[in-house]
């Protein structure tokens, strides 16, 4: 890990904190597990290196190749709303950064993520081994695909929107699977809760969101 001053790593855990109590906590994140996953994991490492100072701030960041970091509050949001027990197995679509991953591996048993783009993997990898977590598989493919080898998951989270549910997520999670994920056109969607019971699924509409595009053959 790059050498940065210890005065610097006081300001960065400051600003987690800040970011913890009035982004999360102040907009009705309760789940004192996932606060204490956003306070424990340094978001400032899973941006660019010249945003760092950003990172804490309200808002998405670009990563590169069109893609971004998602907005604190809603990574916490998403997370929260799939009520996620320690002894479950999560599928990520969409690593990024990798930070979403970091946090999901502070709450359950096992994560893997898939990505589309391979340096998004390689960073992530490499992040990921610097903090210490041994908890997260990182594949590289076709996100709106999933990744079957491993299925069935207790719960999915999809980090880029769809124009339909792509059904292959449908069909890899597990009896009272949870699955949430952007539905939508490019630029607005709605962030869609759905669960599995038996060979049906119910859905519940949560809020308007803005994401990238999920790309891949079920994909925009």
């Amino acid at each position: 890990m790059s050498f940065v001053p210890r005065l610097m790593l006081q300001e960065f855990l400051n600003q987690r904190r800040q970011m913890v109590a009035h982004q999360l906590r102040g907009r009705g994140i309760v789940d004192k597990r996932i606060l204490a996953a956003f306070e424990a994991i340094p978001r400032h490492l899973f941006v660019p290196e010249q945003a760092q100072f950003l990172a804490y701030e309200d808002c998405p960041h670009p990563i590169g190749f069109g893609q971004t970091i998602s907005q604190p509050f809603i990574v916490a949001y998403m997370i929260q709303s799939l009520e996620l027990a320690d002894t479950e197995r999560v599928l990520e679509v969409g690593t990024g950064s990798g930070y979403q991953a970091a946090i999901l591996s502070q709450l359950v048993r096992d994560v893997h993520t898939i990505e589309l783009i391979s340096a998004f993997a390689e960073r992530a990898t490499h992040t990921l081994a610097e903090l210490g977590i041994e908890n997260v598989s990182i594949h590289v493919g076709d996100g709106s695909q999933g990744w079957p080898s491993s299925a069935p998951y207790d719960a999915i989270i999809v980090s880029a929107a769809a124009s339909h549910v792509p059904k292959s997520l449908l069909d890899q999670l597990s009896e009272h699977g949870r699955m949430i994920l952007p539905v939508g056109k490019a630029g607005f969607q709605m962030l869609q809760l759905w669960e599995r019971e038996g060979n049906s699924f119910s859905q519940e509409t949560l809020l308007p969101v803005a994401f990238v595009q999920l790309r891949g053959s079920e994909g925009m």
